[in-house]
């Protein structure tokens, strides 16, 4: 079962939360880079989590005819055919999806997954995100009411971030300021417009000072901690323990203390982005440095066909990549969880 169902997928969940871990959520823009995280998480021996933004899925579709749609559904049937070969389940998801990208992404995608599931087949994806952080909590929540009902019909779980997580992604910008932070009002109202459950499955992406992107020590504030008061907030007024099911957004850069006690508070996914970027970049530089007068013909020459096939570089990206991976496994203390 390599592609979980929406049941096995409930359970991966639900095991990272009582166990206190988290899986990683690695974003990926080819074919490659799904094999790099499958790899990676195969040699951690961890189940997780594959996603693609709407850049990502822009860039997968094609730069002739860019539609995200295509590149999205595209991903996925690959997905379906080569996860079979590694040994660990994985669950399929898109990225930040903000309202002026709706209707081109994730209402068409959730319209596809429904149709697989009125046939008797599952989901294309497992779980999809709507970024409202940009709106008003209000509209935010208003929308997210409207896609939770289309993708719990649809077998899905939605994941909503209610406020903003600094920095850029896919062109959704935020100020690092004071509002990097939700408070337990905001989760309040979640939980009132959206419900713990009984309307359908949510991931939340709350905000504890995270930001997109590459970041120094120092030059961003994370409180992880402020997930456990948002919890207790919203556990005490519905005598539930631990209500939400948290989002780590932003992480790259993090601490390992930040990290244990974001999975401490009920964190259960983390996403990667910046950091596997890297890693699956580095190698090439590093081949084409190497390599320089044979991937270019210089001087008239005829340059070198072994090192500029895009195998005899893409092998060591992959590697590079999945490296980070299985780090990322062992931060989050997945590695070794495999359904069995």
């Amino acid at each position: 079962m390599p592609i979980a169902t929406p049941e096995v997928y409930a359970e991966m969940l639900d095991r990272a939360k009582a166990g206190k871990f988290a899986y990683p959520a690695i974003n990926v823009t080819s074919t490659q880079t799904l094999h790099a995280a499958l790899r990676g998480f195969a040699e951690a021996e961890s189940d997780g989590i594959v996603q693609i933004s709407t850049g990502g899925a822009e860039f997968l579709g094609g730069q002739y005819n860019k539609d995200m749609v295509t590149g999205a559904v595209a991903l996925a049937e690959f997905a379906h055919i080569v996860a079979a070969k590694y040994d660990v389940t994985v669950a399929l998801h898109t990225d930040h999806c903000p309202k002026d990208k709706l209707d081109g992404y994730v209402r068409p995608l959730l319209d596809i997954s429904a149709e697989r599931v009125a046939r008797g087949e599952n989901p294309l994806f497992q779980s999809h995100m709507w970024d409202g952080s940009a709106e008003t909590l209000a509209d935010n929540l208003a929308i997210g009411q409207e896609l939770l009902a289309k993708a719990a019909a649809a077998k899905i779980i939605l994941e909503v971030e209610i406020t903003p997580t600094g920095g850029e992604e896919d062109g959704v910008t935020h100020e690092i300021n004071d509002e990097l932070y939700t408070t337990v009002d905001d989760a309040l109202r979640t939980a009132e417009a959206l419900g713990l459950g009984e309307k359908g499955r949510y991931l939340l992406a709350a905000s504890f000072g995270n930001v997109h992107g590459v970041y120094k020590p120092g030059n961003v504030v994370l409180r992880p901690e402020l997930l456990k008061d948002l919890q207790q907030g919203v556990g005490a007024k519905y005598g539930v323990t631990s209500p939400f099911d948290f989002v780590f957004h932003g992480g790259s850069g993090s601490t390992e203390q930040e990290i244990a006690t974001a999975l401490e508070n009920g964190v259960v996914k983390m996403n990667l982005d910046t950091d596997t970027q890297y890693a699956f970049t580095r190698p090439i530089v590093d081949h084409m440095f190497r390599n320089y007068d044979g991937v270019l013909k210089v001087d008239g020459e005829v340059g070198n066909k072994k090192v500029y096939d895009p195998r005899s570089w893409g092998k060591s990206a992959e590697a590079g990549m999945a490296k980070r991976v299985t780090e990322a496994c062992a931060n989050l203390r997945s590695t070794g969880t495999k359904l069995k």
